[in-house]
């Protein structure tokens, strides 16, 4: 494939995740669908949809050369007349109420992908929906969890090599979202769905990087540290779960924290990694400096090895930070093209996407078992 091909590309749903984040300056950028894909020399951003018009406005502003549209349905008709066919990529940035409904109308229509937020959609059986009609209309179907795709993930996937075999790994979300409602269950809007598709995801592809990318099962789960609000609102949850990757893979949910928090503390037999929002430490077991005859774990700062596809680059770790730009956002999409040159496999699939929904959904019907009980 020439590099410099250019692909199409439009959005559905222009709010926080498809737009507005690319103004946060707290935020490395790019952080939103607009502004990652306008990065991308290779791609050509046409087209902006939104049913809210004050948001498509607002986009129309920064994006002026695109063309505006308030459904879906008319972007693809109108684009097919204007440019002779659908854009190439087609980036859902919609709630995660209409990510069913969008997806299906989006892959009927045939573009040569489909970028979808997390999570694909409100069920796995909506999801396995999304993937059927994605196998019958031949069109690949992208998920956007991106720390899949950010530097200092993916560093911290080859530092799981360093640390020996695993004994435990422990993934924390806390915010003050609910954790669970069932008053939201048409919405999406709690946090084991919407912020927990991260968290399980992660903890996924972390672990397949130990087990050499071969599937990676987690069996057993043992739910406990049940609270409920008094509007049976579930605020906190832990379930352990056995895996042969890891004899102890535990997740940690709270929705009653001042703070957003999102963490992992992976220990192994000869080292450990502790990372999330803001910090990454990388440990290494070494003679004790507190006891004669002991070994101890001691932060360690230094440049390792980062696989990015077939390239190698040095990730950097100094004083409890990952050093430089992560990339999560830009990576995603430079995944896509590499994709469509048809040098790369897609770095997160609908499957993978499947796979994490399995999981909520299982956790959902141990907590719906305790809430039952709440008088």
């Amino acid at each position: 494939m020439s590099a410099d091909k250019k692909y199409t590309a439009a959005i559905i749903g222009t709010g926080r995740i498809g737009f507005t984040l690319g103004f946060d300056k707290k935020r490395e950028q790019p952080a939103s669908h607009t502004f990652a894909l306008k990065q991308n020399r290779r791609i050509k951003l046409v087209a902006g949809c939104d049913v809210d018009e004050a948001r498509l406005n607002l986009w129309g502003k920064e994006n002026k050369r695109c063309r505006l549209y308030s459904c879906a349905k008319d972007l693809f008709i109108e684009e097919r007349k204007i440019a002779g066919g659908v854009p190439d990529i087609v980036a859902i940035a919609v709630n995660e109420a209409f990510h069913h409904e969008i997806a299906l109308a989006a892959i009927k229509e045939q573009p040569k992908l489909v970028v979808l937020e997390k999570p694909v959609a409100l069920s796995s059986l909506q999801a396995m929906e999304i993937k059927e009609a994605a196998r019958k209309n031949a069109v690949p179907v992208m998920i956007n969890h991106e720390r899949r795709f950010s530097r200092d993930y993916i560093l911290a996937r080859s530092l799981l090599g360093k640390i020996g075999e695993l004994q435990s790994f422990s993934a924390s979300l806390h915010s003050n979202l609910k954790v669970w409602s069932s008053k939201e269950e048409e919405s999406g809007f709690y946090s084991l769905l919407h912020d927990g598709t991260h968290l399980v995801d992660v903890t996924l592809f972390l672990l397949r990087g130990v087990s050499c990318d071969k599937a990676v099962e987690l069996r057993n789960p043992r739910p406990f540290g049940f609270l409920f609000d008094k509007d049976k609102d579930l605020r906190n949850l832990s379930v352990s779960y056995d895996c042969d990757v890891c004899p102890s893979v535990t997740f940690n949910f709270s929705g009653r924290s001042d703070f957003f928090g999102f963490e992992l503390d992976i220990l192994g037999t000869l080292g450990r990694v502790r990372m999330g929002n803001g910090f990454m430490e990388f440990y290494e077991s070494t003679a004790s400096r507190l006891y004669t005859g002991f070994r101890s774990l001691e932060k360690k700062d230094g440049s390792y090895p980062l696989m990015l596809g077939d390239l190698v680059e040095s990730g950097r770790i100094r004083r409890g930070k990952f050093r430089g730009k992560t990339g999560y956002f830009s990576g995603m999409v430079q995944n896509a093209v590499d994709y469509l040159d048809g040098r790369a496999p897609l770095g997160s699939t609908i499957d993978d996407g499947i796979a994490v929904l399995c999981i909520l959904e299982e956790m959902k019907e141990l907590l719906k078992t305790e809430a039952s009980k709440i008088k």
